[in-house]
C-alpha cells in the first residue's frame, strides 16, 4: 500500500515534470568546459538541455548507490561473519542431534528385546 502511495505522489509527477521539461528544453546548448577561451573553447559539447539533466541526474545516482554501498560495508562484513557463525552452529547441531540418536537407541532396542 505505501509503494502505490509513494508512487501516485511522488514518483509519477516527477516523471511527468521530468517528460515536460524533456519536451520543452529540446534546443541545443553549449557546455563549454575551457574557462580561459570562452569564444573559442578547447574542450565544449553541444547537446539539448534535457540531456544534460538526465545525465546529471544518472550521475547523482550512480554516485549516491555506490557512497550507500561502500558505506554498509561495515554491515555486510557482519552478516557474513554472523551466517558462517550460524552455518557452524547448524553443523554442530546436526551433529549433536546425530549423537543423541546413536547413544538412545541402543537403549530403546536393548529395553524391548528385555520385553
Amino acid at each position: 500500500m505505501f509503494k502505490k502511495i509513494l508512487w501516485l505522489f511522488l514518483i509519477l509527477p516527477a516523471g511527468l515534470i521530468l517528460v515536460i521539461f524533456a519536451v520543452a528544453n529540446r534546443h541545443s546548448v553549449r557546455l563549454n568546459l575551457d574557462p580561459f577561451s570562452p569564444d573559442n573553447p578547447y574542450l565544449a559539447f553541444e547537446a539539448p538541455l534535457f540531456f544534460y539533466l538526465f545525465v546529471t541526474l544518472c550521475a547523482g545516482l550512480m554516485l549516491g548507490g555506490c557512497a550507500t554501498w561502500f558505506t554498509q560495508r561495515k554491515w555486510r562484513k557482519r552478516a557474513r561473519a554472523r551466517a558462517s557463525d550460524a552455518a557452524m552452529l547448524r553443523r554442530e547441531a546436526d551433529q549433536l542431534r546425530l549423537q543423541l540418536r546413536r547413544a538412545t537407541q541402543p537403549k530403546l532396542e536393548s529395553a524391548s528385546a528385555a520385553e
